[in-house]
């Protein structure tokens, strides 16, 4: 598994200053595209926010570092726990059609078990 996301994004000259802002501003998506992540374990992650500079490969790809909490309820088992986590996470800016994605890390799914 390995999920994608997208972002409108039409950067100026400070490209990585802008790539900071849209992701602060856009917390609760990425709580979102992160959550896919940890949908089998019935988590959901919150308060994302980048705790490493956006590292530029090129002028259009890198990646950056982003720290969340994974929180774990339910309410019928009384579970409720919070812990942080950290994901790294590759970018790519599409000037022409001005998008930012985001592309997670690849997690092998595991297959059928043979009876």
């Amino acid at each position: 598994m390995q999920e994608t996301w997208t972002f409108d994004f039409s950067p100026t000259s400070n490209t990585k200053g802008e790539l900071e802002e849209i992701l602060a501003e856009r917390e609760q998506e990425l709580g979102i595209f992160l959550s896919y992540y940890y949908k089998k374990e019935g988590a959901v992650a919150e308060k994302v926010k980048l705790i490493s500079d956006p590292e530029f490969e090129s002028i259009t790809t890198g990646s950056m570092v982003l720290e969340f909490e994974l929180v774990h309820f339910n309410a019928c088992l009384a579970i409720h726990e919070q812990q942080k986590e950290e994901m790294k996470i590759g970018f790519e800016i599409d000037w022409e059609d001005q998008k930012l994605i985001l592309t997670g890390p690849y997690w092998p799914e595991r297959g059928m078990d043979e009876i």
